[in-house]
């Protein structure tokens, strides 16, 4: 089923185009996904279960999507969630015991993490956020902001700010505005950055509007990207469009066990992202999120991964292959074994 197909079955009458629709719209109840999918036993199952469940949400434009693709694992809950392994952790990345205030997060010196609200389109069931995300404990108070931005103008030695959240890209433009003008009004304040999913869950977000309002404040945009499904008609207009502007556009990855994790599918991906302006940045391996095990490949799997791209593709499209560790000073690269190749150019030349 096209998307225009998928649209006249099961949304007739919408303003598909119109992203307040596609919020409005979202798929967030059990019945919601049996009105459009077939679901399994097990996805039944795990909408069943309650306790400690990171609740589904997906726009109906992600939903036209995922059906029979590798995305569907990524939207539609499994019992899989439930188990969790012992050195798992609801917060993977060590944030909580840095939050400066309910939006600031500082792991490292010269930059924050301003989380604008815990709201999110589409949740990414393998989301490192999902002890927050659609908790609504993060509304987007513009007095919360104003503590993020006095903490900010407190510590000069913060010269990085990334605007993210939740999707902070779902704010109407002229409140997303607000923030983004108080943050480069801040004199220490050299680099600004955005982290979204919205070109790839949300494209018809991307206005000319909220581009032109972009364009003045030069945010560098983190575009979370994850299988070639999501490049769509809309989807690269959006991301062209940002381009277009002028806008530096790079990718996140996370590797995905049975979605991603082929270097077939990673190189159609990185090429897909390219060809719409996106340097791929970062492939980050899956990290030690609660529930998340049944996701996890691997490091040797990503290292295969990267070597084939280096050897059969251009530099532009290896991204960077990463794990977060909380205390180590940063991303920790996973980069290939080349032991081999190290000994032939010692037998050659002596360095």
């Amino acid at each position: 089923m096209n998307s225009e197909e998928f649209r006249e079955r099961f949304f007739p009458k919408s303003d598909w185009n119109n992203w307040r629709w596609q919020l409005s719209n979202r798929l967030t109840k059990q019945a919601d996904f049996e009105r459009i999918f077939t679901l399994s036993k097990d996805e039944t199952a795990a909408f069943t279960e309650k306790e400690n469940s990171f609740k589904a949400s997906v726009t109906p434009y992600i939903a036209s999507l995922i059906n029979k693709s590798p995305l569907r694992k990524c939207h539609i809950p499994t019992t899989a969630e439930f188990i969790k392994k012992p050195w798992e952790t609801s917060d993977p990345l060590g944030e909580d015991k840095h939050l400066k205030t309910p939006v600031i997060i500082h792991r490292y010196r010269d930059r924050v993490l301003f989380l604008t609200t815990d709201f999110c389109p589409a949740h990414c069931r393998f989301c490192t956020r999902s002890r927050m995300v659609g908790r609504n404990n993060l509304s987007g108070s513009k007095s919360r902001w104003k503590e993020g931005l006095d903490y900010i103008k407190a510590h000069t030695e913060i010269r990085d700010v990334l605007v993210s959240g939740g999707e902070p890209l779902s704010f109407e433009t002229e409140k997303l505005e607000w923030l983004l003008k108080e943050i480069r009004s801040i004199k220490h304040i050299r680099f600004l950055r955005i982290g979204t999913r919205v070109p790839f869950a949300l494209p018809m977000r991307i206005t000319t509007n909220l581009v032109e309002m972009l364009k003045k404040y030069r945010p560098w945009i983190s575009v979370h990207s994850t299988h070639p499904d999501e490049f769509t008609p809309e989807s690269t207009e959006a991301c062209l469009r940002l381009a277009d502007a002028g806008i530096p556009l790079g990718s996140q990855t996370v590797l995905l066990k049975g979605v991603n994790d082929t270097p077939e599918t990673m190189m159609e991906l990185m090429h897909g992202l390219l060809e719409r302006q996106i340097k791929p940045y970062y492939l980050f391996h899956c990290e030690q999120t609660a529930g998340m095990s049944h996701f996890r490949t691997s490091i040797d799997k990503g290292r295969e991964i990267i070597l084939h791209l280096r050897k059969h593709t251009t530099g532009y499209a290896v991204p960077d292959y990463v794990m977060d560790v909380p205390g180590c000073g940063g991303k920790i690269p996973l980069s290939p074994e080349y032991d081999s190749v190290e000994k032939r150019l010692l037998s050659i030349v002596p360095y």
